[in-house]
């Protein structure tokens, strides 16, 4: 099961260095991010949001490939499987284009609104979905990044976990004697 976990930071870059780590600890097997989402107040009070999942592109791509096969195989039948291809390609990725702006995947926009609409000016939001963690390894990760969880569907000793290690500062390697 996913969990929804929202942080709010003081800085409007500091939602983005924090999921680009998220990102190099997915690489590293620590973290499975099903949905990843930043909201921006900008100095205007105007909210950005940059989804990390394009469907668009997404569906583009998986309906131009699905429409070129089918199109190929129809093209067949008149003798002309190359024009079938490309007449098929078009067709699929259009259409795949138009499902993929219409499909609403992870976490819930309504839900993106309502709280990106309450952070205060020149500060960020990071919207995640979590579906696996490696909660000590992750943690460690992000001791002392002074952010504010503004939802989530943690335990509550889950939620006191990360809002400790969220508080606290990292700890300094000592030199050896």
């Amino acid at each position: 099961m996913s969990e929804l976990v929202v942080l709010g930071f003081d800085t409007a870059d500091k939602a983005d260095a924090v999921l680009n780590r998220l990102v190099q600890l997915e690489k590293e097997y620590l973290v499975d991010l099903e949905d990843a989402v930043i909201a921006v107040r900008d100095p205007a009070g105007k909210v950005r949001l940059k989804q990390s999942v394009n469907l668009t592109a997404a569906g583009a791509a998986s309906g131009g490939l699905s429409g070129a096969l089918w199109g190929s195989l129809v093209g067949l039948l008149f003798l002309n499987p190359l024009a079938g291809m490309v007449l098929g390609g078009a067709f699929g990725a259009g259409s795949g284009a138009l499902a993929g702006s219409m499909t609403d995947y992870g976490i819930d926009d309504d839900l993106i609104k309502k709280l990106a609409d309450t952070i205060p000016v020149n500060s960020s939001a990071l919207f995640l979905l979590l579906r696996k963690v490696q909660p000590e390894k992750v943690l460690a990760e992000f001791k002392g990044e002074h952010a504010t969880i503004l939802r989530s569907s943690l335990s509550p000793e889950q939620e006191e976990q990360l809002r400790k290690a969220l508080a606290s500062e990292p700890a300094v390697a000592t030199p050896a004697a």
